[in-house]
């Protein structure tokens, strides 16, 4: 069963996506740049890059820790995103409202939302007591990317690719 959150190939996509035509590995990297150049390439140079794959190897999930953060921090934080939202709800009212006053709507749902958020942010911070200090960003990497094509195109992305 696939996650709801991944992006399903749909029609032909979804054909060349799944297909169990035999693989051929035409070429292994350390980074997914470097499988992503290869495939590039291959499209430049006209290969049909629905016929290819890159597969990661050995995936692990990596924090990059980003920054401190402070409860200074997280009410700014916090007041960003409750004038974003203040910002929509202000739109959303000058819409239904008439006369000079939508603008002042406007500015009024961007303070009030930044002020409510940025106490939530600050709140929110202190009750941790400390246990996460900091700003993350998550993601995951593979320590090698393999790029594979279907067996009966191999020769023509090897020429394609110029692995000769």
């Amino acid at each position: 069963m696939s996650s709801p959150f991944t992006p399903q190939p749909t029609g032909s996509d979804r054909a060349a996506a799944t297909s169990t035509a035999p693989q051929h590995l035409l070429a292994t990297f350390p980074t997914y740049a470097g499988a992503e150049r290869l495939v590039d390439t291959l499209s430049d140079r006209g290969f049909p890059v629905e016929h290819s794959r890159i597969v990661g190897n050995g995936l692990r999930s990596v924090e990059y820790v980003t920054g401190r953060l402070t409860s200074g921090r997280a009410a700014l934080a916090g007041a960003a995103t409750g004038a974003w939202i203040g910002l929509l709800i202000g739109l959303l009212i000058g819409l239904f409202s008439a006369g000079s006053t939508s603008a002042l709507n406007i500015v009024g749902a961007v303070l009030i939302g930044a002020l409510w958020w940025a106490l939530f942010g600050y709140l929110a911070h202190r009750a941790t007591h400390g246990r996460r200090d900091f700003t993350s960003v998550k993601g995951l990497e593979a320590e090698q990317y393999l790029v594979y094509v279907d067996a009966d195109r191999a020769d023509e992305a090897i020429r394609s690719g110029g692995l000769l």
